[in-house]
């Protein structure tokens, strides 16, 4: 068997902890530098703000329904999550951390206990210790198990925020319940193709022949639709080094010049390339895109990327910020207001298996400057030792309605007063 966890509207969630008074308020969280929203309460939800919504647009709204906005806070919301996922541990040792709120967990050896009280005890100290509400959802595979999680969510006084699918009458009855569009992996274009051919919901799906699904929603559909009719498919997986990086903002005015982009840019690959040294790889290409504000329709719209293979693997800030400059000339066009632009590298091998070229090779030198930069800026700040090409000023997001860090400066910790 199989459990996943996942937090109740964690970003709100992380907010109502330290701030009880907005319990029963609409709260919107949005993203770098405020742009849009990626984090909504229910109360926000049934006002219909839209995830993804542009901030801007949906001011009056928000001051119409006396929405509470805040900044992504993520150093608050990281460590809340460390203690919801750390209490969740001492529950069963085979645990996946999935995403900041949502964790699985493989059940085996667990065939003479309640998973029904198991699921609820384990919720309830969650909030005991965290304020954080979760729902459980448990059931024989992975995807069956967010099936699961997701009847809990949706009627949480009827399951008590855990919801145990064991027999095949309840697993057929939830996936003819569960829309084809709602199935965890399941992309908006597949769930398009998916309904002209009839098949609505998670249990016509996997009604489906083998071979057709391999064909049009290639191994990985195939994989899931075994997992989503019982049969465990999806394992967990463990904290594996990740196969690309990205470093991507929206930038807190437009910009125009090259210049003003090449330093967001050379910032970006640096963070990429630290990223790099944390799990000790080397990257084989750099994709550099940017674009400009699509929200703004009166303004000229332009977006592009480019990859490029470097001649060598590294992680040396100073080569990946080179070639992401030289990436960037390439699609950089005059007369633009640019708001956003990233930096994805890819292609890695681990650093210890270096694959030499016969005609160019990266610059071993910058293995010590990179381990001192390194050290440096962890002991003194972000960014105190940086590259020439990422300019003086020291870029920050705008964050105008950031909440303290309650639980990671002690300065924000909060005063009780007798």
């Amino acid at each position: 068997m199989y459990a996943l966890i996942d937090c109740n509207n964690f970003y709100a969630s992380c907010e109502r902890v330290f701030r009880p008074d907005l319990i029963g308020l609409p709260i919107v969280v949005l993203s770098n530098n405020d742009g849009c929203v990626i984090a909504r309460s229910n109360e926000a939800k049934a006002c219909g703000i839209p995830m993804g919504a542009p901030a801007f647009h949906y001011s009056e709204l928000f001051k119409k329904h006396n929405v509470q906005v805040f900044s992504a806070n993520f150093a608050l919301y990281g460590d809340m999550s460390n203690r919801v996922m750390q209490t969740l541990s001492n529950y069963c040792i085979d645990q996946e951390i999935y995403s900041i709120d949502e964790c699985f967990m493989k059940l085996d050896g667990y065939d003479y206990v309640d998973l029904k009280e198991y699921g609820i005890k384990m919720r309830q100290e969650v909030i005991d210790n965290t304020g954080i509400h979760v729902s459980v959802g448990i059931a024989p595979t992975k995807s069956l198990a967010k099936v699961a999680n997701r009847i809990a969510k949706k009627y949480p006084d009827e399951s008590n925020g855990c919801h145990v699918m064991r027999t095949t009458v309840q697993i057929e009855k939830a996936l003819k319940w569960l829309d084809i569009e709602d199935v965890w992996g399941i992309g908006r274009q597949h769930a398009k193709r998916l309904f002209q051919l009839g098949v609505d919901s998670a249990y016509d799906f996997t009604r489906l022949n083998d071979q057709w699904v391999q064909k049009h929603l290639s191994i990985v559909g195939l994989r899931l639709k075994r997992d989503l009719s019982g049969i465990p498919t999806l394992d967990l997986e463990g904290l594996e080094n990740k196969k690309n990086i990205a470093s991507t903002r929206s930038f807190d005015v437009n910009y125009t010049k090259f210049e003003e982009v090449q330093e967001r840019v050379s910032t970006f690959s640096s963070s990429c390339a630290e990223k790099l040294r944390k799990q000790n790889s080397f990257c084989r290409s750099i994709t550099v895109f940017l674009m400009t504000n699509r929200f703004r329709a009166e303004q000229q719209q332009y977006q592009n990327s480019i990859t490029i293979d470097l001649p060598f693997a590294t992680n040396s800030a100073i080569e990946l910020s080179k070639y992401a400059t030289i990436a960037l000339r390439r699609i950089f066009k005059e007369g633009y207001a640019y708001k956003k632009a990233g930096v994805i590298v890819a292609d890695f091998l681990p650093a210890d298996v270096e694959q030499m070229s016969l005609f160019e090779a990266r610059d071993k030198r910058h293995d010590a400057l990179m381990k001192a930069l390194d050290s440096m800026n962890k002991q003194y700040g972000q960014h105190t030792i940086r590259l020439a090409s990422q300019g003086k000023k020291k870029w920050t997001m705008r964050q105008e309605k950031l909440s303290p860090c309650y639980t990671t400066k002690l300065q924000d910790i909060i005063t009780i007063k007798l």
